[in-house]
This record gives C-alpha cells, structure tokens and sequence, in this order.
C-alpha cells in the first residue's frame, strides 16, 4: 500500500456523513461548537452561501451576511469536528458559482431570489376529466338528523 493510498484511507475516515444538499446563494445556519475554558456551547452562524471550494476533507464553504450594518464573512471546513451540524435555511436562485459580488451590498441589494420547488401531478391526473374524478372518489352519504 502506497503512501497516497494511506492518506486518501485516513482522509475517508475523517469525513462527515451528515452533511445536507446545498449550494450557492442558499442561506443556511451553521451550528458552531465554542469551547471557552471548560465550557462547551453551540453558535449558530446564518448566511448566505457565497463560495464553495475544495474536495474532500479540506472541502471549505464561505458564508456572508451583514449584522448590523457590519459585513461578516466567515469560511468553515465543511468536515471539522468544531461544525455541529449544517442546516438550509432556504435555497437561492443563482447563475454563478462564487458570489463574491455580495460583499459590497447591504438592504435589498444583497438579495437572492428564492427558488421554489414545484412538485410536478403526474399526467394522468390532468387527462381525467371532472366527471370521471368524482365518480372515482366515492361520496359520504348525508346524514340529517
């Protein structure tokens, strides 16, 4: 066994399994683990997804936003043990894959469309006709008393 084979062996160890599906421009809350002193606690830092680089265990995302009229953007390794978990907030509607063009904005101009996912009815649920649905679907009997 070569020494890359080693590496790339300890490397597939080390990654993280729970990581979610998202990419650039969704806004997601990442759980931080703190340790000051003998105390541990979790920060949650909110953002949106401006750069994703990497591959593997130096796989790194780059995550804006603005509080309180000062831009912060912090970079995290997507597999350290210091990230507690990764959650999507809601998803973006982009056409680059870095939005380093975010950085300068604040209000409105630092917004990203949302993307709505539409769930698709299946055909033949157009094609029945609303005669033919209501016969299907059987009718509770009225009960007067």
């Amino acid at each position: 066994m070569g020494r890359l084979a080693v590496i790339e062996e300890l490397e597939k160890e080390q990654l993280k399994a729970d990581i979610p599906q998202f990419s650039i421009g969704d806004t997601v809350k990442v759980h931080i683990r703190i340790i000051e002193g003998e105390k541990e606690r979790v920060q949650v830092f909110m953002g949106t997804v401006i750069a994703r680089k990497g591959t593997g265990v130096s796989e790194t995302i780059s995550v804006y936003r603005v509080s309180h009229g000062c831009s912060v953007e912090k970079v995290f390794l997507l597999h350290s043990p210091r990230i507690g978990k990764i959650e999507v907030a809601r998803k973006g509607k982009v056409r680059r894959s870095k939005l380093y063009y975010l950085r300068g904005k604040q209000g409105k101009a630092s917004r990203v469309k949302e993307k709505i996912h539409i769930k698709k009815v299946p055909a033949a649920a157009h094609s029945a006709s609303p005669d033919q649905a209501s016969e299907s679907t059987p009718e509770e009997p009225n009960q007067e008393s």
